[in-house]
């Protein structure tokens, strides 16, 4: 099959799938469709844009509590002329969608990859009918998927792009957890700390108050939809005295124990930085799948423990499974399927039921514990795969050059070469960290990895 009958069905699935999301947006006041979600874009977004625009971030506002890249983005749609604030936002939007779904198909047909990222992210994305529209959330997932696609391929422009995605929120820092150990790392972090220092710098020349958001965000509370949220749901039920309120832009819970679940879900947030930091300093082997799958592993941990989890946080999780299935090698497919799962939940919850949800009905109730244990097996289930595909050492035989496989690590001791984990190079490489040349094709055998035996989807 040529290049284009593979894409047609892709690009034919795109336009369907976007030109509907675009008519719910345009109809977002239908009742049938549970509540306005775009006026966060032409009310608040706007009331931003007209503040920044006088050179200054929101500092007095308690519903400010971004980075200030996030400004950059909430300004761009000034940009483009003849158009109101929510029709350029959402332009730029589907801009950014086209683009990273392109980055996903050109991906997906190299060899040893798949065009099954690219239609997760076509087919999943409207789940969450016309929110993803509405909300910024798109653009900066869309950076941090490119920083993961172009890893393989220079490991400073993922870093460069790491650090712009985390200067508009901050979680796209965690893309860079699962690079491979040595100077793939080292070429990573400092360009994005160089790249995330020249950008601040220049925001900061700019605009007064650019720390401004960390202010606002050690007042948040324990969301309804979180986890803790979904305990404090059911002990409602229960009988519980606490209510709900429209705290720091979101529906937040009040009263008797509150404060000691925020403070249990910080506790679990830094129980999973160190698990994460236990398996990289332990992790024997990586694999070109390796970096995609600790990031989604990283991210799926920190927003399954946080104290906040906005149904947009769902893009942020669609998109880094989408670009882990890219790699045939991925731990994370039956992941990948429970995201979408919880994903599809979400828009149950938000907004068709979401009257239930703040009024803990047992709806509402068995609504958010069906969407957070999804979540939560999600996040246990990536993490021990992520762990034993890292610490996993096969009994496979060297490629007949002495070197190791592609996207195999071998062990110490059995290659006089300075081969490092997962990133076989040569002295003046710097831009493929798993691939490795052995002049003849490497050998199957019964005991090969999953990394090599992965069967075409």
């Amino acid at each position: 099959m040529t290049r284009r009958h593979r894409l047609l069905p892709l690009a034919s699935a795109w336009l369907v799938t976007r030109a509907l999301m675009l008519w719910l947006l345009a109809h977002d006041s239908l009742p049938l469709l549970g509540g306005r979600v775009a006026r966060e874009v032409w009310r608040l977004y706007h009331h931003w844009y007209v503040v920044l625009s006088h050179g200054a971030f929101p500092a007095h506002d308690r519903l400010w509590q971004y980075p200030p890249g996030a400004g950059a983005v909430l300004l761009a749609p000034g940009l483009l002329p003849g158009l109101t604030y929510l029709q350029a936002f959402v332009v730029i939007t589907l801009a950014a969608d086209a683009s990273v779904t392109a980055a996903l198909a050109r991906t997906g047909l190299r060899p040893g990859h798949s065009l099954l990222g690219a239609g997760l992210w076509v087919g999943a994305l409207p789940l969450l009918l016309r929110l993803p529209f509405a909300r910024y959330d798109v653009q900066v997932t869309v950076l941090a998927m490119l920083a993961l696609l172009a890893l393989s391929r220079s490991p400073r422009v993922c870093g460069a792009i790491a650090a712009l995605a985390a200067l508009v929120k901050v979680w796209p820092l965690l893309v860079l957890v699962g690079v491979a150990k040595g100077r793939a790392t080292r070429s990573a972090w400092t360009w994005a700390a160089i790249a995330g220092a020249v950008v601040f710098a220049s925001l900061a020349a700019l605009f007064h108050n650019p720390l401004a958001f960390l202010w606002q965000q050690g007042g948040r509370g324990v969301q309804i939809e979180s986890l803790g949220g979904t305990v404090l749901n059911l002990a409602t039920r229960a009988g519980w005295p606490g209510r709900v309120d429209y705290r720091y832009g979101s529906m937040e819970f009040t009263g008797p124990y509150v404060t000691t679940v925020a403070h249990i879900a910080l506790a679990l947030t830094a129980v999973v930085f160190g698990l994460l930091v236990l398996w990289r300093l332990r992790a024997r082997r990586w694999t070109e799948a390796t970096p995609l799958d600790a990031a989604l592993s990283a991210v799926l941990l920190f927003t399954a423990t946080s104290r906040v989890i906005s149904p947009q946080y769902m893009v942020w999780l669609l998109g880094l499974a989408a670009v882990c299935l890219t790699s045939r090698h991925t731990t994370q497919r039956p992941v990948a399927w429970l995201i979408v799962a919880a994903t599809a939940v979400s828009t149950v919850v938000f907004p068709l039921y979401y009257s239930d949800v703040v009024a803990s009905t047992w709806t509402g109730c068995a609504l958010m514990f069906v969407r957070n244990g999804l979540l939560a097996t999600a996040a246990v289930l990536s993490f021990v795969r992520l762990w034993r595909s890292a610490h996993t050492d096969p009994a496979e035989p060297s490629a007949p050059t002495g070197r190791p496989r592609a996207g195999h690590t071998e062990p110490a001791g059995r290659t006089d070469r300075p081969w490092r984990a997962g990133h076989a190079e040569s002295p003046s490489s710097d831009s493929a960290p798993w691939t490795s040349c052995p002049t003849s094709p490497p050998t199957r055998s019964p005991s090969s990895s999953s990394a090599t035996t992965t069967p075409r989807m």
